[in-house]
C-alpha cells in the first residue's frame, strides 16, 4: 500500500493505492467514496471480489475514520453480540462454524467493525460468508442468518487451547490484563490510526465484559463448549 503524502496523517484528497500483485490495484482519495480498480493478468471476478471485501474495505474503512476493526469472530446468542477473540489457527472460525451451525446469527468469523456511538461500543458485521477452513482467495461459504444492524457488544471471550480433557473454566480478565487481550487483536494499526485505537482500545477494556476461556482442543467437546457459551453469555451476573 502507498500514499503520495505519508502514513501518519490524512487530509482531503490524499492519493492512496492498495496493489495484489499481479491479481488487482484499487485506487481512492481521502473523503472519496469512490474506489476504482485495475484488474492484472492473474486477476478475476472472483479474486477481486475477495480482495475488496476481505482487505481492502476494511483498510478504506479504517483510513476513513468511519471503523476501527478488531481481529475476532461473533455471532448472536439471544440476539446479542458476543465475539471471540484468539490468534490465527486458535479455534475462532471452529466456534463460529458450531453456532452457525445451531441457527445462530453470524457477525463475522473473522474480521469486525467497530465503533463508538452514544458511549456505546458497536459491533457491525462483515461480509456474509466464513470459513471454517483457511484457504487464501476464496470468500468462503455464504451465510443466510446475517447481523444486518450495528449493535452493542454483549461480551468478548478470549480463547486459550487447553488440553483434551481438561474442565471448562471462565476467567474474568480485568485491568491491564484487559487491555493487553484487545491489543493484539486490533487489525491495520497505521500510525494516523493509532491514538484512535488506543482509545477504542481502552473504553472496549472498561465497558464490555471480557473473559478467558480454556477451550479442550477436542471437537467431540465442541458441544459441551457451546452450551457453556450460551449459560455464561446469558447469566446476568457474569456482566
Amino acid at each position: 500500500m502507498s500514499t503520495d503524502i505519508n502514513f501518519n496523517e490524512t487530509v482531503e484528497n490524499q492519493k492512496w493505492v492498495f496493489e495484489v500483485k499481479d491479481i488487482i490495484s484499487f485506487y481512492w482519495k481521502t473523503g472519496s467514496d469512490i474506489i476504482r480498480f485495475h484488474i492484472a493478468k492473474d486477476g478475476n471476478d472472483v479474486l477481486s471480489q475477495y480482495w475488496l471485501l476481505h482487505t481492502l474495505l476494511p483498510i478504506y474503512l479504517t483510513i476513513e475514520n468511519k471503523y476501527e476493526f478488531i481481529h475476532a469472530a461473533g455471532v448472536e446468542i439471544n440476539s446479542l453480540p458476543v465475539l471471540f477473540i484468539a490468534p490465527s489457527y486458535g479455534g475462532k472460525s471452529t466456534l463460529t462454524d458450531y453456532f452457525i451451525r445451531q441457527n445462530h446469527v453470524m457477525i463475522s468469523d473473522d474480521r469486525v467493525a467497530l465503533e463508538e456511538k452514544d458511549s456505546k461500543i458497536l459491533a457491525t458485521s462483515s461480509y456474509h460468508y466464513h470459513r471454517p477452513y483457511r484457504r487464501m482467495e476464496d470468500l468462503g461459504i455464504k451465510v443466510e442468518h446475517f447481523m444486518m444492524k450495528s449493535k452493542k457488544i454483549h461480551i468478548i471471550y478470549v480463547l486459550d487451547k487447553a488440553d483434551p480433557d481438561k474442565e471448562i473454566v471462565f476467567t474474568r480478565l480485568k485491568g491491564i490484563e484487559t487491555f493487553k487481550a484487545l491489543q493484539y487483536s486490533f487489525d491495520f494499526t497505521l500510525p494516523l490510526n493509532k491514538a484512535r485505537s488506543f482509545e477504542l482500545i481502552a473504553k472496549i477494556a472498561s465497558s464490555v465484559p471480557i473473559y478467558r476461556i480454556g477451550i479442550p482442543w477436542d471437537l467431540d467437546r465442541l458441544d459441551e463448549v457451546y452450551e457453556k457459551i450460551c449459560a455464561h453469555s446469558n447469566n446476568k451476573e457474569n456482566l
